[in-house]
Formats: structure tokens, C-alpha cells, sequence
């Protein structure tokens, strides 16, 4: 019998329904630190990217913050950010219901997040279950997306070769990351009039297509 395909999945914007939180986060709260910024602007330049790389790339746009502020608004950004998880955030539609349906496949997280984030995540939508403790933070191993090691890393953990592998994400950042990793992947492409599936990458629109294609895959 097949060994199932070893299931990697982003979490913001492919499991959960977060970013649109964490856009509105930052455009109320970089501002207040000297740093002009939009919720629009994140959906727009930032999905995806690292918290820190954001940060830098705006300090070039508009000028340094002083040492010490930065982590202050890290601080204060993830607090905010906690809070309106724990009181909005939802699965993203059709979610649940793939991950049911691919009920017999090793799964694990990868993400650019903070571990405290995911699991925050998890137990708010209620799909801890789904994953367990097969977590992998590039805050905790040290790596972020586009990175491809952050992929390799977790399936190192996972005990699966990269081949056999399949990441989903929904940001240009992981879909690079996951194609240099020399895996499979499925782009959960929320924007298709507005972004391009990269070549080798599979285009799905809404998480009710991912069983069929995984099926697809794995014959």
C-alpha cells in the first residue's frame, strides 16, 4: 500500500482566516510608532512576510525606529493580535471539512509565525486535533520563508523525504519556499485576478478542491 503524502500547511491565510486580522493590527499600530501604514498595504506587499522583514523594508522607506522601540511594538502587536484572534478568528471555509476528508494523511504546520501564534490559532478554530504537536515556528528553528529550509526542517521532523511531501500555502513566500524544497505544492490562490501561481505550483481556489487533488497526487 501507497504511504499517504506528508501534509504541510501554512497557517495564516490557509488555515485560518488571520491575516485580515493582522493587517487591521498593523495599520492601526505601526503608525503610532512612525512608520505610515495600511491594512490594504499589507494584503497587498506583505502577506506572508516575516514580522521583522516588514519592519525593515518600511524603516528603508520612511526612516529607522530607535533600537529599542522595536521590540516594544513587537510586543504590543502580538498582544493585540492574541486578543482579536481569540475573540474573531475562524477556520478558512472548507478547511475543516479537507482536513476530515485527509483524515489519513501525516499533517503538520509550517509557518512563519511564532509557535504561541499557531497554537493560539489551532485552539481558537478548533484543529489542534488535526495537527498535534507537529508544529514547525521559523521562529523557533530559525528560518523563514521563502527560505526552503524551514520545509526541509519539517519534514526532517516528520521523518518523510522532501519528495514525498505536499505544502499548501496561500502566500507567494511559502509557494517559492516549498517549490526550492523540491516538494509538491498546492497554492491556495485567494486573489487568482491578482496573482500568478508560479510554474510547478498547483492553483486551487478554495480549500473544498484539496482532497481531490491531493487524491490526484497520490495516484
Amino acid at each position: 500500500m501507497t504511504q499517504p503524502l506528508c501534509l504541510l500547511f501554512d497557517s495564516d491565510g490557509t488555515l485560518v482566516d488571520s491575516e485580515i486580522l493582522l493587517a487591521t493590527v498593523m495599520g492601526e499600530l505601526l503608525p503610532v510608532f512612525g512608520l505610515p501604514f495600511t491594512a490594504r498595504q499589507y494584503m497587498e506587499e506583505f502577506r506572508g512576510v516575516r514580522f521583522k522583514s516588514i519592519i525593515e523594508t518600511l524603516e528603508g522607506r520612511h526612516g529607522a525606529l530607535e533600537e529599542s522601540r522595536f521590540p516594544v511594538m513587537e510586543a504590543e502587536m502580538r498582544e493585540a493580535m492574541e486578543a482579536r484572534m481569540r475573540a474573531e478568528l475562524v477556520a478558512i471555509a472548507g478547511i475543516p471539512e479537507a482536513l476530515d476528508a485527509l483524515a489519513e494523511h501525516p499533517k503538520a504546520i509550517v509557518s512563519n509565525g511564532p509557535e504561541h501564534k499557531i497554537r493560539c490559532a489551532m485552539q481558537s478554530t478548533q484543529l489542534a486535533h488535526h495537527f498535534t504537536d507537529n508544529l514547525f515556528s521559523a521562529y523557533t528553528l530559525g528560518v523563514w520563508k521563502p527560505d526552503p529550509v524551514l520545509f526541509l526542517k519539517a519534514a526532517e521532523g516528520m521523518g518523510v523525504a522532501p519528495e514525498h511531501c505536499v505544502v499548501i500555502d496561500d502566500a507567494a513566500v511559502g509557494v517559492a519556499a516549498g517549490l526550492e524544497a523540491g516538494m509538491r505544492v498546492i497554492h491556495l490562490n485567494h486573489f487568482p485576478d491578482e496573482e500568478v501561481t508560479p510554474a510547478g505550483a498547483i492553483a486551487i481556489r478554495h480549500a473544498s478542491e484539496l482532497p481531490q487533488v491531493i487524491r490526484g497526487l497520490t495516484k
